[in-house]
């Protein structure tokens, strides 16, 4: 027996007539649809006069429906997957399933369709040639800030996926981790309420002091300038004195040897001058 195809199938974001032809020719032909909110996507089939049988398919029970599609796939039935909006496998469920796909060798199809993070991202002004998509940071807000700092000094337009309840929570982290960096936010994308807020990141959070969030966002912050960060970095150790740098690098685990080439190094002086200030470290 032939198996069947799994066909990832982007919905709109907001604008019904963003769906393409292709996804809506699928969503008629295959023998049933996974949908993360089966009510949510009923609407959209009934738009397009769209009759096909609807499964259930979310986080929470990704694991054992995972394994009834795949069983469903490999009896050579065609499954369309579908999230409740933009392109399955993006912050949701669908990439557990794609990966079950390629362990059993069952043949899938990823359709073109709407994405918030590239609509927003051409938007936003900001640098489009190189870009990290970092998705929902952790709603913790240790893991958050632990998130932030490891992406302080990337040099790529960030975009981020956020709810309006914590929009405000999450400029102010950003802000006191990565800077007051240039940013935007994009919400209500493709709908009728659509908007683009642009500014520094003080500039957005005093925005919602005045302005209710509203609306799914994606919010996208600058890259760091690598140049302006090292010339900042050695105005710091301009500062320092050489035995306080010595310590400072020290303190990584590096030995008094190497630590006193390296600041030599880093500042272009004789590794004898560092020498006389490393005697009573």
């Amino acid at each position: 027996m032939d198996k069947g195809t799994l066909y990832i199938c982007p919905t709109p974001i907001g604008n019904l007539e963003d769906i393409t032809i292709r996804v809506l020719n699928i969503l008629k032909s295959v023998d049933i649809i996974a949908a993360e909110d089966t009510r949510h996507t009923l609407k959209l089939l009934n738009h397009f006069e769209i009759q096909k049988p609807l499964t259930s398919y979310h986080e929470h029970n990704r694991k054992e429906k995972g394994e009834v599609l795949i069983q469903k796939l490999l009896n050579g039935e065609n499954i369309a997957l579908v999230s409740d909006a933009g392109m399955p496998g993006i912050s949701d469920p669908g990439a557990d399933i794609i990966k079950l796909c390629i362990e059993q060798n069952i043949h899938f199809e990823v359709l073109p369709g709407a994405n918030a993070s590239i609509i927003a991202l051409v938007a936003s002004g900001l640098d489009t040639t190189k870009f990290t998509f970092e998705g929902f940071l952790d709603r913790d807000k240790k893991k958050r800030k632990e998130r932030l700092e490891l992406i302080k000094k990337e040099d790529r337009t960030l975009i981020f996926y956020e709810a309006p309840h914590r929009i405000s929570a999450t400029l102010k982290d950003i802000l006191n981790t990565l800077g007051n960096r240039r940013a935007v936010i994009g919400r209500e994308l493709t709908k009728k309420y659509e908007e683009f807020i642009r500014g520094d990141i003080t500039e957005l959070i005093d925005h919602f002091k005045n302005n209710q969030p509203k609306g799914e966002m994606v919010l996208l912050c600058e890259g760091v300038d690598l140049e302006e960060e090292a010339l900042r970095e050695q105005e710091k150790l301009e500062e320092m004195t050489i035995k306080e740098h010595l310590i400072l690098i020290m303190k990584t685990g590096v030995d008094k040897k190497s630590a006193i080439k390296e600041v030599a190094k880093l500042r272009n002086i004789p590794k004898r001058e560092v020498y006389k200030e490393s005697v009573d470290i």
